[in-house]
C-alpha cells in the first residue's frame, strides 16, 4: 500500500487534473485516477471511465484554473475554475478527492456558476481577484 503526505496529494491533484482537464492526455491521466475510482458527482457517470469520457466531449477551449488548495491526510479540497465548457458561465469547482495507494479513488465536487460584478451581492469575485470579462 502506497501512503502518500498532504502535501504530495495535494501536488498530485494539481497534476492530475492540468494531465486530464488541460493537456487531455488520457493515457498518462490513467496513472493518476485509480481503475476503482468511485465518482459521487451528479454530473459525471461512473467511475474513472465516466470522467474521462466527460472530458472528452468538452470543447477545445475547456481550461481548469486553482485557486485554492487544501489537504487533510488522504482528502483534498481543491477550488478551481472550469472555463470554456460550452456553458453560458464558467463553473466555480470545490472537488473533494480521495487517495488511496497513491491515487485518487473518490470524488465529490461542488459546482456553481461565475457570477459578474453585476450578479454578486458581496461586490467580490467568486475566484481570484477580478470578475470574468
Amino acid at each position: 500500500m502506497t501512503k502518500t503526505t498532504p502535501e504530495q496529494n495535494k501536488a498530485l491533484v494539481l497534476e492530475a487534473f492540468e494531465t486530464l482537464f488541460n493537456k487531455r492526455d488520457y493515457v498518462a491521466a490513467e496513472r493518476f485516477w485509480s481503475d476503482r475510482y468511485i465518482q459521487h458527482s451528479a454530473h459525471i457517470a461512473p467511475g474513472r471511465n465516466g470522467l474521462f469520457d466527460l472530458v472528452r466531449t468538452l470543447p477545445d477551449t475547456a481550461r481548469y484554473e486553482n485557486q485554492l488548495i487544501v489537504a487533510d491526510g488522504d482528502y483534498v479540497i481543491a477550488h478551481g475554475r472550469f472555463s470554456g465548457i460550452g456553458r453560458p458561465a464558467p463553473w466555480i469547482a470545490a472537488d473533494i478527492v480521495r487517495f488511496e495507494d497513491g491515487k485518487l479513488v473518490e470524488h465529490w465536487d461542488v459546482l456553481q456558476d461565475e457570477a459578474t460584478k453585476a450578479e454578486s451581492a458581496s461586490g467580490l469575485p467568486m475566484f481570484g481577484d477580478r470578475f470574468p470579462v
